[in-house]
This record gives C-alpha cells, sequence and structure tokens, in this order.
C-alpha cells in the first residue's frame, strides 16, 4: 500500500510537472519564427499526449486498488494540486487569517499570494529579460525595424518579379514601344494566330487592313490593345486576354502599330475611321 501511495504521489508531481511545462513552453515557443508554426502544433500535440498518457497510467494505478474503488486517492491527488496552485485555507479556518480591519462590516483575510500568479508574474519578468537581450542586445535580426526591412525588400522583390511577367499591363498603363525584342515577340504572336485573317503582313483579309490610317475600333497602343484584349465577338475575334498574357498582348499591338504605312501589296481596302492622335491634339487616346 505504501508502495502505490508513493508512486501515486510521483506520478502526480510528474503530471503538474507536465502541465506547467506544456504551457511555459507553449510561450517560448510563440516567439519564434512564424515559419515554424507547423512544428510548434507537433510539438504541443506530442506535450499533450505524454499528458494524457501519464494521466491514464495514474487513473490506472488509482483504480486498480482493491481498497479504493470510490477514487479517494485520485481526489485527494486533485484536491492537493488545487491546493498548490491556489493555497486557500478552508471555511473554517479564515479566522486564522482575518485582519483587524473592518470597512462596514466587511473584513479582509490575509491570504497569500497564489504561486500560480508569482509563477506568471516572474515567469513574465524573466522571459522580458530573456527576450529583451536576445532580440534586442545579442541579436537584433527579429526587431520590428529589421522585419520591416526585410518584408520591404521582399516586396519590392515580388514588385519586380509581377512587372516583368507583365501582369500590371492593362488598356490604361500599356506602352507603346520599339525596341526589337518586343517588336519580335510580337511578330512571333502575330505570325502564329493573326495571320488568318488580317495577313502575314496586315493587309487584311477577314479581318481589317492595318497598315493604313484607319481603324475601326480606334488605333494608338490603348485602343489596339483594348482590342485585342477583348477581342470584337460580332466579328469573329475572340477575346486574346484569355489566351496570351498581358505583357504578350503589348508586344504584339505593338507590333501591329509598327506596320503603318507599310503599304504591303494587295491590302485591303480601308475600313473605320482616320486616326489622329491624341498628343497632336490634347486630347486622350481613351
Amino acid at each position: 500500500m505504501r508502495e502505490k501511495m508513493k508512486t501515486n504521489k510521483i506520478l502526480s508531481r510528474i503530471f503538474v510537472f507536465l502541465i506547467l511545462f506544456l504551457f511555459s513552453g507553449s510561450a517560448i515557443f510563440a516567439a519564434g519564427d512564424s515559419d515554424q508554426v507547423l512544428n510548434i502544433v507537433v510539438k504541443i500535440m506530442t506535450y499533450l499526449t505524454l499528458v494524457m498518457v501519464a494521466f491514464v497510467l495514474w487513473l490506472a494505478l488509482v483504480y486498480s486498488e482493491k481498497e479504493d474503488s470510490a477514487g479517494e486517492a485520485f481526489k485527494k491527488a486533485v484536491r492537493r494540486f488545487l491546493y498548490a496552485i491556489n493555497p486557500m485555507p478552508p471555511l473554517d479556518r479564515e479566522e486564522d487569517i482575518m485582519l483587524d480591519h473592518d470597512y462596514d462590516g466587511i473584513k479582509e483575510l490575509d491570504n497569500i499570494v497564489p504561486p500560480w500568479f508569482n509563477f506568471l508574474f516572474y515567469g513574465s519578468a524573466i522571459f522580458g529579460v530573456i527576450y529583451l537581450l536576445n532580440f534586442h542586445v545579442i541579436d537584433d535580426t527579429w526587431s520590428s525595424a529589421n522585419e520591416y526591412a526585410t518584408e520591404m525588400e521582399a516586396a519590392r522583390i515580388q514588385r519586380e518579379v509581377l512587372v516583368k511577367s507583365g501582369v500590371f499591363i492593362n488598356e490604361n498603363s500599356v506602352e507603346l514601344l520599339t525596341d526589337a525584342a518586343t517588336l519580335n515577340a510580337g511578330k512571333e504572336i502575330y505570325v502564329k494566330n493573326c495571320v488568318s485573317c488580317h495577313g502575314q503582313n496586315g493587309e487584311g483579309l477577314v479581318g481589317p487592313n492595318m497598315t493604313d490610317e484607319y481603324w475601326v475600333h480606334g488605333g494608338g497602343i490603348k485602343n489596339v490593345f483594348k482590342t485585342i484584349k477583348y477581342g470584337v465577338t460580332s466579328k469573329g475575334m475572340i477575346a486574346w486576354e484569355t489566351q496570351l498574357n498581358p505583357k504578350q498582348m503589348q508586344s504584339v499591338a505593338n507590333y501591329i502599330l509598327s506596320l503603318q504605312g507599310t503599304n504591303p501589296p494587295n491590302a485591303k481596302a480601308p475600313e473605320g475611321e482616320k486616326w489622329i492622335d491624341p498628343a497632336t491634339t490634347g486630347k486622350t487616346e481613351l
């Protein structure tokens, strides 16, 4: 019997230690890098599993005693644990800690500060000192200023990648470009997708002639880009935004504009209205 009681006492202490370690460990892990969240969750679940295993083993030992079918050993350990974290005297002993103060019939008890409160208070102070030294004195890598600078640099790199991919290009931001790389890329797209309707040299077949000054849906880089992007379904031209990315549409629009004035043979008669560059009139293109 004495050996079993001793075992129960040891297991109860292990149980209390695991609970305290679980909460203190969670606070330490919370200070880690956000990329380690999954690792933290795994550790916490491991601690919870250990706690539950210890608890089940302890209950098995308690209820294996024939003389304790009512679970008094379990209840006694729980009472011990509760008293350890909050040692309040029983009601019949309150007179022993009663102070002489009397405020309108209200008397004061001289209760001690609960150990759990001291644990949190001093633990927070110790953790604060360690955190201060570690993150602001010894190594300031994860200071707020450095985190901000790191995130801003990552955002700048991400923006550069997006700009290069052309994700910000639309009918309002598209630019008139004349460099060889853009025109060659546009020509490749044109030959692959546009020749059947507009001719090998832009002279026009089913679609209109794109080498003269007349445009059905407006000339200039913005209007041409818009026409390519949204298509003209009534005339059988699909919306190319589902087939080409913004940078590709910008390239082919610039290539089409480079065909202006080339006067290819067998050019189709002009259609639409003569386009006047808004830069010469002071008006906006769209």
